[in-house]
């Protein structure tokens, strides 16, 4: 987990006891600063990318490039080390889906700007956005074992993030 190791590393602290108590690039940044952030952002987005990036290098089909992907992701969120209490693995499912499909990545990008200018908040219009990936990679590659293994990866990455979608979008009383 990066911003685990980060947060050892340069402060020799454990970032799941500071701040939100979330070991993502947010919580990394709020508690160590800007180095703490995008140390743990690269990391997050590097590890996806790479291993997506591997599966593609040694030849394996599009399927089998996504259930790494898979496995980066549930490692992310659940990682066995931590005690299954991870990050929310929005820079790692950014980093994995550029590799995997750039023009799903793209449109993604594309609708999280359209979102955001529409709600204002970020989290909800990259969730929005994230939860979009399968049905672009469908619209541009119609390969249906694919997005059937794309879906469970973008509603893992909005479903760990529940709590923040419904505080977010609560109605004035």
């Amino acid at each position: 987990m990066t911003g685990f190791l980060v947060a050892k590393l340069l402060k020799g602290v454990d970032l799941r006891l500071l701040g939100s108590g979330n070991i993502g690039a947010r919580n990394a940044g709020r508690v160590l600063g800007p180095s703490g952030f995008v140390l743990t952002l690269a990391g997050d987005i590097l590890k996806a990318a790479a291993v997506v990036w591997a599966a593609i290098q040694f030849g394996y089909p599009p399927h089998i490039q996504l259930l790494g992907f898979l496995a980066v992701i549930l490692g992310h969120l659940y990682p066995v080390f931590l005690k299954f209490h991870g990050g929310k693995g929005v820079a790692s499912f950014i980093g994995g889906l550029v590799v995997f499909h750039l023009p799903s990545a793209i449109l993604v990008g594309a609708a999280f700007l359209l979102f955001y200018a529409i709600k204002r908040s970020l989290t909800v219009a990259g969730l929005f956005a994230f939860s979009l990936a399968p049905f672009f990679y469908w619209l541009i590659e119609r390969q249906w074992k694919e997005t059937l293994i794309l879906l469970p990866i973008s509603l893992l990455v909005v479903y760990v993030q529940k709590e923040d979608i419904i505080e977010r979008i609560k109605l004035p009383e």
